[in-house]
């Protein structure tokens, strides 16, 4: 297919009228949306009169804002809230402690109870916490406060860290 007069001004006319590429090569038949394109620009036809509307809007309605819980992972952003507020407190550390054998099996492990593994999993012996969990969160009070800690602030010693990173790329 070659592109004669009446086709180029047929190209212009609708290109200049709003009509995307697609929709061109198909009111012209026999060329492809890139063939267009490619025409576009090879004529250097840039303005037009009116971009193509979408067919439905883009105005999407807000969501509502989510409720606040207790939820293992909201300390971490209150954290964050709180540090830029007010100076760092360290937090204080879980304490670890040997765990005594769950009261759950893979078998009996319910949709609200602590799934904070106990044991080795290829030893009979290994079993879950089984306690009830935090709400929407699949552990327990405890074995949240392990498996989600704050985020440490990084350090900044100034000059010794700058002399340290600068050191790497000479």
């Amino acid at each position: 297919m070659s592109w004669t007069d009446e086709r180029v001004t047929t190209l212009k006319k609708l290109w200049l009228d709003g009509l995307s590429a697609s929709q061109i090569a198909k009111q012209l038949g026999g060329v492809t949306r890139n063939a267009v394109i490619g025409k576009v620009h090879r004529l250097g036809l840039s303005g037009r009169a009116a971009p193509s509307q979408p067919s439905r809007p883009a105005f999407k309605t807000p969501r509502p804002a989510r409720p606040v819980t207790a939820a293992p992972s909201a300390p971490r952003r209150v954290a964050e809230a709180a540090s830029a507020a007010a100076p760092a407190v360290p937090a204080p550390q879980p304490v670890y402690r040997v765990e005594e054998p769950g009261s759950a099996t893979v078998l009996t492990l319910g949709a609200h109870m602590c799934k904070w593994p106990i044991g080795d999993p290829s030893t009979d012996s290994f079993t879950f916490c089984g306690r009830r969990s935090c709400e929407g969160a699949p552990y327990c009070v405890e074995h949240a406060k392990v498996a989600y800690q704050p985020q440490q602030t990084k350090k900044k010693s100034g000059a010794t860290e700058l002399a340290r990173s600068l050191r790497r790329y000479i």
